[in-house]
This record gives C-alpha cells, sequence and structure tokens, in this order.
C-alpha cells in the first residue's frame, strides 16, 4: 500500500494585516472600519459601502436611510485612505414617499462639478397632488437644469456633503416650487464616474 505523504496547512489568514480605513476629508478622516489584507496594493480600488448614520453617530431618519460609497485610493503604512464615489437612500425609504393622488417625477442627471469630476445624480419628486402631464414635463425640465446649475458652482467634497445631508435637495426645492406644490424632493442616487488606468 502506498504511503501517504502530509502536507503542512499554512493558515494565510495568519500572514494578512489589519488596516484602519478613513473617510474622506469633509468626514474629518474618520475611521469606518477595519479591513484585512496580504499585501497594501490588494487594498487599492476597493470598494467601501456604509451606512451614513455609522459615520455621523447620528441615526436621524435621512441618515438612518442613506448608504455611503467610497472607493480606496493609497495606502499609507497600516492607513488606508478613500474617496467618495456616490450614495443611495434605501427603495424602501423610496416607497415611503409613494401616496395615492400624487405624482412621482424621476430624473437622472449627469452633471460636471467645478473641479472636473462627472457626477450622475438621480433624483425623485413627489408632488402633493397629481400633476398633468404638461406640469410633470415643466417640473422635470427644471429640476434637470436647477441640478446642473448647482453642481457646476460646487467642487466634489462639497456636492457630496451637500447630497448627503439634505441641502443640495433642498436648494434644488426651492427653486422649483413654484411650478407646482411640491411635497418632497430628494437625491436618491449619485454615482461618481471613474476612470481606471
Amino acid at each position: 500500500m502506498a504511503e501517504v505523504k502530509k502536507t503542512k496547512v499554512v493558515d494565510t489568514f495568519k500572514l494578512k494585516t489589519w488596516y484602519a480605513v478613513q473617510a474622506p476629508d469633509f468626514f474629518d478622516k474618520k475611521e469606518i472600519g477595519q479591513i484585512v489584507a496580504l499585501e497594501p496594493e490588494m487594498l487599492k480600488n476597493r470598494v467601501i459601502r456604509i451606512g451614513l448614520g455609522e459615520i455621523t453617530g447620528s441615526f436621524s431618519q435621512s441618515n438612518a436611510f442613506t448608504s455611503v460609497e467610497f472607493r480606496i485610493s493609497d495606502v499609507q503604512g497600516k492607513t488606508a485612505s478613500t474617496r467618495f464615489i456616490g450614495h443611495e437612500l434605501t427603495p424602501s425609504y423610496i416607497k415611503t414617499l409613494l401616496r395615492r393622488r400624487r405624482s412621482i417625477i424621476y430624473n437622472v442627471d449627469d452633471v460636471k462639478t467645478k473641479d472636473g469630476h462627472a457626477v450622475r445624480i438621480k433624483s425623485v419628486a413627489v408632488t402633493a397632488f397629481r400633476a398633468s402631464e404638461a406640469v410633470r414635463h415643466a417640473l422635470r425640465a427644471a429640476v434637470s437644469a436647477e441640478i446642473k446649475l448647482a453642481a457646476a458652482d460646487m467642487d466634489l467634497n462639497t456636492l457630496a456633503q451637500e447630497m448627503l445631508f439634505g441641502k443640495f435637495a433642498a436648494k434644488v426645492f426651492g427653486k422649483v416650487k413654484h411650478i407646482t406644490p411640491l411635497r418632497r424632493l430628494e437625491i436618491r442616487k449619485s454615482e461618481l464616474t471613474e476612470t481606471f488606468a
């Protein structure tokens, strides 16, 4: 009978190192988690998804329903830096806005920030009453124009901050509310257009 050779199993997890992941500057480089990897190079371009409430420590209504995406851009020592690449409101929160006898207007706009970043912004406007086709068309066009105008005047960090904390939506709401009575306007999703070498 042939002799079976025994091979030693190496636990690769023990060879891995833990790295602290930091949020971008506009979150004061707060630590948002720990991540493990064999080599620092393996961390680059990894996507971290985290609830806004976990970063801010405040679980108010807007923070509780918002998730933020960061991409690891650099690793120095045992610290991984990130950049903002987008956010999203949970579908369950969007559903709470939908009621009978109201009109829902979804918009998707590609904007360019002051510092040259391309961002896709997805918004949803909810009217107080059911609106006619002409009013919906006018509202959609106005929301789109205001989003592009406001975003062009901000750098990416400012835009991200204002979208996450509702200031951006409030600005747009204030500019378009004369068209028809509005119940709500939310930036439901944003996505940074990225290029990889």
